[in-house]
């Protein structure tokens, strides 16, 4: 065995050990910063561009997909997505193995314990996807980026709260019943707000109405930010756990 400064004891301790409730609000918080940060420039500085419309009718917010397609934003929010990207992918597992744990004996949850896992893998490539491809470069790869996201988000917190209905049946964890409860709370909001910016993008695109785009942009904005709020329960989820890089027990002998 290697002797000095690289054997005894301080070989076996972790090299990153992070609490998961820091690990979920940081993950969180870069594209809520990032976006939000985005708003922000397009208004104050690319207002006339990031509001304008083919119908050229008065607009008073932006959509997300014109705040972050104009230069510095359009690196800022590349920067916060493929940041948090990774993360959200190991979470994604997080909680395929903490199903699978749970529902051992039932195949129908198992199922769609595997099901979670491929929507959660889908949304995240879908926003990866109408982020790296802006609406001003590719509209048709954009446009398809966000309706996989928007479609595998809806479903995937469908099955989440149906999961977690079952879980609820059999836990006494407090924790995990508010969890629940928010869950079903978000996922209720999202999809009253995804209905909402869909008929005032149709009756924008229909009417020409003044006003109207805006409408669709503040709901838009609402998705997603009842989307980014339903993946931070995993902080009730795996409040007790803790995110931890350690060197493999196969690797330590020499």
């Amino acid at each position: 065995m290697l002797q000095g400064p690289y054997g005894g004891l301080d070989r076996d301790r972790p090299l990153i050990r992070l609490p998961f409730t820091s690990f979920a609000v940081a993950t969180v918080l870069l594209p809520l910063t990032g976006l939000i940060a985005c708003l922000f420039i397009s208004l104050l500085y690319h207002y006339e561009d990031a509001t304008y419309t083919h119908c050229q009718v008065s607009n008073y917010l932006p959509s997300i997909s014109a705040a972050i397609s104009r230069m510095p934003e359009r690196y800022i929010w590349r920067c916060c997505i493929g940041l948090h990207s990774a993360p959200r992918y190991l979470v994604a597992v997080a909680y395929f193995n903490f199903y699978r744990s749970r529902f051992a004996k039932r195949l129908l949850e198992l199922l769609l314990s595997g099901l979670v896992l491929l929507c959660s893998l889908t949304e995240n490539t879908g926003l990866l996807l109408l982020t790296y491809v802006s609406s001003t470069e590719t509209y048709s790869l954009h446009k398809n980026g966000f309706i996989v996201f928007v479609g595998s988000s809806l479903l995937h917190m469908l099955i989440t709260c149906w999961l977690w209905q079952v879980i609820r049946r059999y836990c006494v964890n407090p924790e995990e019943v508010t969890s629940y409860k928010w869950k079903v709370r978000l996922f209720l909001f999202n999809v009253g707000c995804c209905l909402a910016a869909a008929y005032f993008f149709r009756r924008h695109n229909k009417f020409c109405e003044s006003g109207v785009y805006t409408l669709f942009a503040l709901f838009e904005y609402l998705v997603v930010f009842s989307n980014m709020a339903f993946h931070m329960t995993a902080f009730w989820d795996f409040g007790s756990k803790e995110v931890i890089v350690a060197t493999p027990p196969e690797d330590k002998r020499y």
